[in-house]
């Protein structure tokens, strides 16, 4: 039996976009939620259209549900990431946030707004954690909140299991998402042994898609491989061109110095002569100190 991976459009679409049981299980594992907080039931909103990212047009995927509380949930799969895609989760899920406020009802009916960003790449190379949890706080005292708006990004490649101390359920859904891959033949015990991660196994068993939908799974990772290379491409660019202006400026700066430096020793000489024609003629020091700006040690050497 072969399975696909869970990371791509297709799959990810069909194992959270259609399961809400599914869903309800990985938020409530990988959602920074306070205790008695737990997501109890869900039902699906529809995406709403949101700019695109240059260079990366195909690699979101939206699941956007609320719960019987009234929280919204915006989970994306993202593949590649580059500075905007940061943004592009803050204006998602603000804009989620103000559209709950129909008209005539009070502020206080607002309910918070949870973004989830699985990156399937580096984007904290500095950091050792995986898992990056933002909130609106207070700089002096980060324990007072302005609440509404949470944030959290989980760079998959970071995810090592062994290393980890976290509740047992976010580890086996992190693990479903990074050691389940494309054509994977076995899977690990501890995932099928799980009732929530065994049905989304389920889900991505090659044999329950039509040749239509894997061939769609194929483009998919095809536009994945493009959009790295232009990605690729733009940076050794942007690299060239930083590299190639930060030697024009050296080079121009170096002929400014030279030329000023070079002013300045012919200065420093035309100023040598003058004295020394001032002191053979008897000149008191004194006086070509003043007229040649030059130190009395300067001239007592020649």
């Amino acid at each position: 039996m072969r399975y696909l991976d869970p990371k791509n459009d297709l799959t990810f679409k069909k194992i959270f976009g259609q399961h809400p049981n599914l869903l309800k299980s990985f938020l409530n594992a990988l959602l920074p939620l306070e205790e008695n907080q737990e997501i109890e039931s869900l039902k699906y909103l529809s995406p709403e259209l949101v700019p695109e990212i240059p260079l990366l047009k195909n690699t979101i995927v939206d699941v956007i549900c609320i719960d019987n509380k009234g929280r919204q949930f915006i989970v994306e799969m993202q593949m590649l990431w580059t500075d905007s895609f940061k943004s592009r989760v803050l204006f998602n899920a603000s804009k989620a946030y103000v559209k709950q406020l129909e008209r005539g009802k009070e502020y206080k009916s607002l309910q918070p707004v949870y973004a989830l960003s699985l990156v399937n790449d580096i984007f904290e190379p500095e950091m050792h954690d995986f898992y990056h949890h933002y909130k609106i706080v207070n700089i002096e005292n980060t324990e007072k909140q302005l609440k509404g708006l949470e944030f959290v990004f989980v760079e998959l490649p970071k995810f090592k299991a062994q290393n980890i101390e976290h509740k047992r359920l976010q580890v086996l859904w992190l693990k479903f998402l990074t050691e389940v891959n494309d054509g994977s033949p076995i899977i690990p015990a501890e995932l099928l042994e799980n009732k929530e991660i065994n049905e989304a196994l389920n889900c991505l068993q090659e044999s329950a898609y039509t040749k239509e939908e894997l061939e769609a799974y194929d483009r998919y990772w095809d536009t994945i491989q493009s959009e790295r290379s232009l990605i690729f491409d733009a940076e050794v660019k942007g690299m060239t061109e930083g590299k190639i202006e930060g030697l024009i400026e050296g080079e121009v700066k170096g002929m400014i110095k030279g030329k000023i430096e070079g002013k300045l020793e012919g200065e420093h000489e035309n100023s040598l002569k003058i004295a020394k024609l001032m002191k053979s003629s008897g000149e008191p020091i004194e006086k070509i100190i003043l007229f040649t700006g030059l130190s009395k040690k300067e001239i007592e050497n020649l």
